[in-house]
């Protein structure tokens, strides 16, 4: 290895190190990531106080409106305000209350308590995303990090391959564009760790902004690595689950139900709403110098709907037309589950499959090439470009394995939260 390479090497080794090794924190699982998120997470705890204040509405809604007490003087003379100069003269003291057609009001409490129920389930919908985030992020930190480790490891290998091209070089049984060669590979491993480093640091950020966690807080991934994949229900039993589980759909179901209350409630606006009160007066007996009995007022009355086809007409229109809006909305997020979990599905099986073939079929047999290959080359039966060739290309099957290997466990991530269920496996 030239003198010039070797501190070119160093610094980017010292380069490196000093970022992914400021700081040891403790490792992060799976599973500690999820509780976290559900714990900590500022979106989700804004869906649970927006569902908590929803919930508030019912009994609101649902309550006769608070009662008027009313003071009045009435039938006061403007010459004198003297309340025993004219019979008639009383001050007055009563209650009153609006009563809304019978019915209406447990209209409108069951409206807002399908709204509030409605609420309730955008919150589970929110965690499950939520969850899928927090898989996703976490399963790209494994690649990332399963990359990097294999880059480094290729690293070694290269450096002992330039070693073995220098002295063979050296001894004039090489040649100097072997040495070239594998200092041009080892160049490109280190611009590829770089990349990695840099994309780490990005997904590292995100996952922290889930966590609730300053962004550059380091996160380390607990290892071993599970790397067994299950097997998945048919398509037509996820679907089943799907319409069972998905919180989704049961808010847009409670919505509808809302919908068809408030069509009910547009109905009953044809009727007359009422208001009833009663009333004492009291009348001034010290200056007539004779008795005058007081006075008790009872008050009856009620709207009269007598605009009904531009206000109550086009109220009801205006319901039913948010029930078939909504009813639709229903249908169409149905459609959309279907497809997001066949299209998950797809993504699981294809990655799936190509994991078992990489660790199964193809690694080994790059290993064992690069292995035939390393032989050959010490006793010059083999070119020096093959044998890099073959362990680049090794480098590059490992890699790819971890990458369908995390794209399969972030389509379960995608698969369970449209179903809403973990337990999707056979």
């Amino acid at each position: 290895m030239t003198h010039s390479f070797k501190k070119v090497f160093i610094l980017i080794l010292v380069i490196l190190s000093s970022r992914l090794y400021a700081e040891t924190p403790e490792p992060l699982s799976l599973s500690t990531a999820l509780s976290r998120a559900v714990q900590d997470n500022p979106g989700l705890a804004e869906m649970k106080a927006r569902s908590e204040a929803m919930a508030q509405i019912p009994s609101q809604v649902g309550s006769l409106p608070d009662p008027v007490i009313s003071f009045n003087a009435l039938n006061l003379p403007v010459d004198s305000f003297d309340t025993a100069q004219e019979n008639m003269t009383q001050m007055q003291g009563g209650i009153s209350q609006a009563i809304p057609f019978p019915g209406k009001l447990a209209l409108r409490e069951q409206a807002a308590s399908f709204e509030a129920e409605a609420a309730a389930f955008d919150v589970v919908e929110v965690r499950w995303r939520l969850l899928r985030d927090v898989k996703r992020l976490w399963w790209t930190l494994v690649y990332l990090d399963k990359a990097l480790s294999i880059i480094r490891i290729n690293q070694d290998l290269l450096r002992q391959f330039v070693e073995i091209a220098q002295t063979k070089y050296e001894v004039g049984e090489g040649l100097q564009q072997d040495v070239l060669l594998a200092q041009l590979e080892l160049s490109k491993l280190f611009d590829n760790e770089l990349k990695l480093i840099g994309a780490r640091e990005n997904t590292q950020a995100q996952l922290n902004a889930l966590l609730n966690q300053a962004a550059d807080t380091p996160v380390k991934i607990a290892s071993p690595i599970d790397e067994t994949l299950p097997v998945l229900l048919a398509e037509n039993e996820l679907y089943q689950q799907a319409e069972s589980y998905r919180a989704l759909l049961a808010s847009r179901r409670k919505k509808i139900d809302a919908a068809q209350r408030r069509v009910a409630l547009a109905k009953k606006d044809y009727y007359p709403d009422f208001k009833v009160g009663a009333y004492y007066g009291g009348r001034d007996n010290t200056l007539s110098g004779r008795t005058r009995a007081d006075f008790m007022s009872m008050r009856l009355s009620m709207t009269v709907p007598l605009y009904f086809s531009t206000k109550q007409d086009k109220a009801l229109a205006q319901r039913r037309q948010e029930l078939i809006q909504r009813k639709y909305a229903l249908q169409d997020e149905w459609n959309r589950v279907r497809e997001d979990i066949s299209k998950a599905v797809s993504d699981f099986r294809q990655s799936k499959n190509q994991s078992v073939l990489f660790k199964s079929g193809i690694i080994p047999q790059a290993r064992q090439t690069v292995a035939s290959m390393l032989s050959g080359y010490q006793v010059d039966k083999v070119d020096f470009l093959n044998l890099v060739r073959s362990q680049i290309t090794l480098y590059n099957y490992e890699i790819q394995y971890w990458k369908v290997l995390t794209a399969a466990n972030q389509a379960l991530a995608q698969l369970t939260a449209m179903i809403g269920k973990e337990d999707i496996y056979e």
